[in-house]
């Protein structure tokens, strides 16, 4: 499936942690987050997560959740995974009034070292259109910026208030990890 270089919407937040950056493994934290904590990140739109892998062996992270209107099933495959930084990429269903259609998702979970100690944590989440929603937008008579300004303003939103409180698990997971060199 082809990918378009066009933008439909772009979001990054940040919140900072008390948490020293050595101590954050975000990749941990994603291929291991219990559902009932993915779902109280960001309630109500959070209905659903699990791992999985591809068949080729990647590690996926599988979310449902609603974003704006639309009912979105994230297939996100690990392109990179390190503890300080992850980069998912997702061909997302996206299911709404008018029917089903699909969206690349990249999704960017960042740590940084903000001084004394803590952490910035920061979510980028970027959609691009695939062939498929720019034929579903066509089909049913809807113009790319109309669609593009509702997920710019639907994904800032969702991103907006799930950020502060994926940072603070990340915070909790790491606060309850053994330190390093520590006997478990």
């Amino acid at each position: 499936m082809k990918v378009l270089d066009q933008i439909l919407s772009q979001s990054a937040y940040s919140h900072e942690i008390d948490v020293p950056l050595a101590s954050i493994d975000i990749a941990d934290w994603l291929f291991t987050l219990p559902e009932a904590e993915y779902q109280r990140c960001c309630v109500p739109d959070h209905i659903a997560a699990g791992n999985t892998m591809t068949d080729d062996g990647r590690r996926m992270s599988i979310n449902v959740e609603m974003i704006g209107t639309g009912l979105v099933v994230q297939h996100y495959v690990a392109e990179e995974s390190r503890p300080d930084y992850v980069r998912m990429n997702s061909i997302s269903d996206v299911f709404t009034a008018n029917g089903r259609t699909q969206v690349n998702v990249l999704w960017e979970l960042i740590a940084k070292d903000a001084g004394n100690g803590r952490t910035r944590y920061t979510n980028r989440v970027t959609a691009r259109p695939t062939d498929m929603f720019l034929d579903f937008l066509k089909e049913h008579g809807i113009a790319f910026e109309d669609a593009a300004a509702a997920r710019q303003a639907a994904g800032s939103d969702h991103n907006r208030r799930e950020t502060p409180m994926f940072a603070e698990s990340i915070a909790r997971r790491a606060l309850a990890r053994p330190a390093a060199g520590t006997a478990k």
